[in-house]
């Protein structure tokens, strides 16, 4: 079996650096093209000194600006669907959520609904707020769809399309926008993490990340990590011909290590610091993780539950470590209750041992099917 990535997980590199895997390395592009120059650019400072609140940097218009003037291609992350990122009334605050989930909804202007990512649960936009009833509804933050319709004002020459989820409904939908742009169709590809890996579009010289700061506050071990990966392999799709790329980093966080690695296309050091601190926090590699959900339609029931199981691990046993109960990082979802316990073990036999436990305490107690989720070396936490 072979594993390649530019970014490999840190669980696999460290199989690596103790010898379970053997590390093969390409440290060059082919035919020896450079990398791309990478810009971090401090959008605190651009409000500052704009006094804008704005989706472009100014550098990053006048890259696209030069772009266009060349007949060369421009990429644009942010992984964010919608319009905007939730909706709020100004008067009381309130933001209006998912029926089934404790989320937000996401404002789609082109639907003219707001949707629920995680359940599709859809509604009308309001045009009152449904606590106060006040009229002054106001739409926050932004998505794919908000960036394409600004880059129609800024630039209503350009020929602009946009990959994500509401627009690529099937391969074929993704295929024929992929091969547009790779044709010269478009100028500007908008779109989120789908436009990041794998794409070698040649006359592609400019990538814009609209905001590199999405996903570094998931609570979630892999934040830092997963921020890391996706703007390494968005940088990769600039300069991959003969022409130079640029990549330019939009982010209100420039000091972060996930954000100066991925810019400077280091994975080493990046990889240093991250183990660094799984190692602090006894996260893998370092540890077996597994997460207990426990979930219920009645938030009484689960959290009942939750607790019983909370109960069943104090003590915890030998060589293991105890997170929660607590509500899951998403409190309800698709109308159901959720709470978890995070389990770190020393070791995987100890960590069956205890999960065994788990499983046959919810069966004799004859909870419902669903009511027990166990997933061993979780890739989220969500």
């Amino acid at each position: 079996m072979v594993l390649g990535s530019a970014t490999p997980s840190l669980e696999s590199r460290y199989n690596a650096e103790r010898g379970k895997y053997k590390l093969l390395e390409l440290p060059e592009r082919i035919e020896r093209r450079p990398m791309p120059q990478v810009a971090i650019l401090d959008m605190r400072t651009e409000f500052l000194e704009t006094r804008k609140q704005s989706t472009f940097s100014r550098r990053l218009i006048e890259a696209i600006g030069v772009r266009l003037a060349n007949g060369e291609q421009t990429m644009l992350l942010l992984n964010r669907r919608g319009f905007s990122s939730f909706v709020a009334c100004r008067s009381c605050g309130e933001r209006v959520q998912c029926a089934n989930c404790a989320v937000t909804l996401t404002y789609h202007r082109r639907e003219r609904r707001l949707l629920c990512h995680y359940c599709n649960y859809a509604e009308r936009v309001p045009t009152h707020c449904p606590k106060c009833h006040s009229e002054h509804i106001h739409f926050l933050g932004i998505g794919s769809e908000r960036v394409e319709e600004e880059l129609h004002r800024e630039f209503p020459a350009a020929r602009v399309a946009r990959m994500d989820r509401d627009t690529v409904t099937g391969k074929r939908a993704y295929e024929t926008i992929l091969a547009g742009f790779r044709e010269g169709g478009y100028d500007i590809l908008v779109g989120t993490q789908m436009i990041a890996k794998g794409h070698d579009i040649p006359n592609v010289t400019l990538v814009g990340v609209i905001s590199a700061d999405v996903g570094l506050g998931m609570p979630d071990f892999r934040a830092g990590e997963r921020t890391f990966q996706l703007l390494t392999q968005v940088a990769g799709r600039a300069g991959r011909g003969n022409l130079p790329g640029e990549v330019l980093v939009q982010t209100i966080n420039p000091e972060h290590y996930a954000i100066r690695f991925a810019a400077a296309q280091d994975y080493e050091k990046f990889y240093e610091k991250e183990l660094h601190f799984r190692r602090l926090m006894r996260y893998p590699p370092f540890s077996a993780l597994a997460n207990v959900l426990v979930r219920s339609a009645s938030q009484e029931d689960a959290l009942r539950l939750s607790g019983e199981l909370g109960s069943l691990l104090t003590p915890p046993p030998e060589q293991l470590k105890i997170l929660g109960p607590a509500e899951a990082p998403v409190a309800r979802l698709k109308s159901e209750y959720r709470y978890q316990l995070l389990i770190k073990a020393a070791s995987r036999k100890a960590l069956k041992e205890t999960l065994d436990r788990l499983r046959r305490y919810a069966l004799e107690s004859k909870w419902p099917a669903t009511a027990l989720v166990i997933d061993v070396d979780p890739l989220t936490l969500l």
